[in-house]
């Protein structure tokens, strides 16, 4: 394998520009250039800022961009590396950031990464479309521009001439499928053995989302939560649930949607799947003994809600998620990007 697949430079090849934002994140703004610049000379990939001077990153250091602005009236794909952004940046992006949009011609593809969404939706590039951002900030992200449709749960998603894709490393898996579209599985493929990736990941980043248990309270129904929480290996109805807590089922059913947002039902099937997570994450338990441990009466059942939530199979998030050590903690997902 050559030691600089890039180096060779195919005629015609594809220009990628990099546009490197004030507060940009280093890593994402390596992908482009390290995945697409895997592929053996087919793309051209260049960086640029909105004035040609360097640019901030959010980490300890400064990068120097090969080019200015003008770069991108040449591209054929510019993508937009997340970039750190307070609610009021995203709301009223840098003026020299949408007049450097300006600048790409009709008909360019354009690629964001993470935050690099807000950019986009800001220049009105993703209304009425569906579009991904890190899941962390799909709520603020929801409220600033209500005309985009925001799917929280997909790794990437792909309209031909706008791409958007969640964060840090799904900014890998956009970039792949920029190559499977453009030359084909083989040479993505190439580019992924490379680079030391999986070709393609399986599930969405909604097995990367933590949804933390709501707060119990001392009144309500919270102490039934704290109840049920150790109980969850139970066959645990409504009727229980509302004895527990003094309640009529009716008056507890709408009582527990005020205060958690969720029926009583899909509630206790988030707990048992968060348990099932975490078992799967660190113990070697057999499938089977993680469904009857936190309360799914076959593994069947087990295997079709935890594909509902995080599209993937229990065999595949322990291979995504399993610590490499007995008492090792569970991965943190990044969360500021």
């Amino acid at each position: 394998m050559p030691l600089a697949p890039a180096a060779r430079r195919v005629p015609g090849a594809h220009k990628v520009v990099v546009l490197a934002l004030d507060g940009v994140y280093p890593f994402e703004l390596g992908i482009p250039h390290r995945v697409l610049g895997s592929a053996d000379g087919r793309y051209e990939v260049l960086s640029a800022s909105v004035d040609g001077q360097p640019a901030r990153t959010n980490a300890d250091l400064t990068v120097t961009p090969g080019h200015g602005p003008e770069v991108l009236a040449e591209a054929d794909t510019v993508v937009i590396p997340p970039y750190a952004i307070s609610r009021a940046s995203a709301a009223a992006p840098d003026p020299r950031a949408l007049g450097t949009l300006a600048r790409v011609r009709p008909g360019t593809r354009l690629v964001s990464i993470c935050t690099g969404a807000f950019l986009l939706a800001a220049a009105g590039l993703l209304d009425g479309r569906r579009a991904t951002t890190h899941w962390a900030l799909t709520d603020d992200f929801r409220e600033l521009f209500p005309r985009v449709e925001l799917d929280a749960g997909v790794l990437f998603v792909d309209h031909g001439d706008v791409l958007t894709s969640a964060g840090a490393a799904s900014g890998v898996d956009v970039c792949l499928h920029l190559v499977r579209q453009d030359h084909g599985s083989e040479v993505a493929n190439q580019v992924a053995r490379y680079c030391v990736v999986p070709p393609y990941r399986d599930g969405g980043q909604a097995q990367y989302i933590e949804r933390p248990v709501p707060p119990a309270g001392g009144a309500g129904t919270g102490p039934t939560r704290d109840w049920a929480l150790g109980r969850l290996e139970l066959p645990l109805s409504l009727d229980e649930l509302a004895a527990h807590a003094a309640m009529s089922t009716r008056t507890f059913a709408r009582r527990f949607r005020e205060e958690t947002g969720l029926s009583p039902g899909r509630w206790l099937t988030q707990q048992r799947l968060r348990r099932a997570r975490r078992l799967l994450e660190s113990s070697d338990l057999p499938v089977e003994r993680v469904a009857h441990e936190v309360g799914f009466a076959t593994a069947t059942s087990l295997r079709r809600h935890l594909a509902a939530e995080a599209g993937v199979a229990p065999s595949a998030y322990r291979r995504t998620f399993r610590a490499s050590g007995p008492g090792r903690p569970a991965p943190t997902p990044f969360r500021d990007s």
